[in-house]
């Protein structure tokens, strides 16, 4: 049944539609959506945006992005109607921005798992994986000014549907249908993540360890693999076991626990 609530304009009817539905539990990120058919990037958009003063809870979405990216400035595919392509405005305290991710990782995690049934998996610090195919990604970049974080912009990537990807792409990614096997409603998965998103964010400042408890939870698929990462230019390896209460990677070692927090983290097969 439709909602006779009012939507934001140029919005998809489907994505206005869920919107409306899901109505105060969007929080600010149900009052200032802005759609673009097609966009380099939505964090581009975004950061634009943030700098140019737009309140947090600004929400970018796309149909496509020409040059959507994750971690590091590598490509992220984005066909046009494939998948949900968004970022948000947010102004965290300081003692929230490395919790960002993780946080972002939870809410993606639950807001897919309410909206279609897919549990999906998270892989430290910012994938969604299932049955060892990638499916979602979050990228989180911060403006600086006067020496802190002026905001931060979190861009999340969602594949939906099954699409023509390049073949380096597609050998490791999969999406919410394929997963399924059935349609999923794209209104719905966009309403239901940002849901889940303004629950978790705005308890970030109290709930730090429950949130770490739940990403722990959604990833209990991909600990207990082997790992390397490169530290002072040594490349080390041990066993991904956990996070500890600030996000950090708990990887165990043949010298003990070691914590990792930057760079490029190689999940091996297990």
């Amino acid at each position: 049944m439709r909602s006779n609530l009012p939507s934001p304009a140029g919005l998809p009817a489907d994505v206005a539609e869920a919107l409306a539905l899901a109505g105060p539990r969007l929080g600010p990120f149900g009052a200032g959506v802005i759609w673009r058919a097609e966009v380099t990037s939505t964090n581009d958009v975004a950061s634009g945006l943030a700098e140019a003063g737009a309140r947090e809870g600004t929400v970018v979405l796309a149909d496509m992005q020409t040059a959507g990216r994750g971690r590091e400035r590598r490509a992220w595919a984005s066909p046009a109607g494939a998948g949900v392509y968004l970022s948000v405005v947010l102004r965290p305290a300081a003692a929230a921005v490395p919790l960002l991710t993780i946080t972002a990782g939870v809410a993606m995690a639950e807001g897919v798992l309410a909206a279609t049934g897919l549990r999906v998996a998270l892989k430290w610090p910012n994938d969604l994986w299932t049955r060892d195919r990638k499916i979602g990604g979050i990228l989180a970049e911060a403006g600086t000014g006067g020496g802190r974080v002026q905001h931060v912009v979190l861009g999340v990537g969602l594949n939906l549907r099954r699409a023509a990807y390049p073949p380096d792409v597609a050998v490791l990614a999969t999406s919410v249908e394929d997963e399924l096997g059935r349609p999923v409603e794209r209104g719905l998965v966009v309403a239901e993540c940002l849901a889940a998103l303004w629950s978790r964010y705005r308890s970030l400042a109290d709930e730090g360890r429950a949130i770490a408890a739940a990403w722990r939870d959604f990833a209990a698929p991909m600990l207990g693999r082997p790992v390397e990462w490169e530290e002072r230019t040594v490349v080390r390896r041990g066993t991904a076991e956990s996070i500890d209460d600030s996000g950090a990677l708990l990887v165990r070692t043949a010298t003990g626990v070691a914590r990792v927090t930057t760079g490029t983290v190689r999940w091996m097969a297990p």
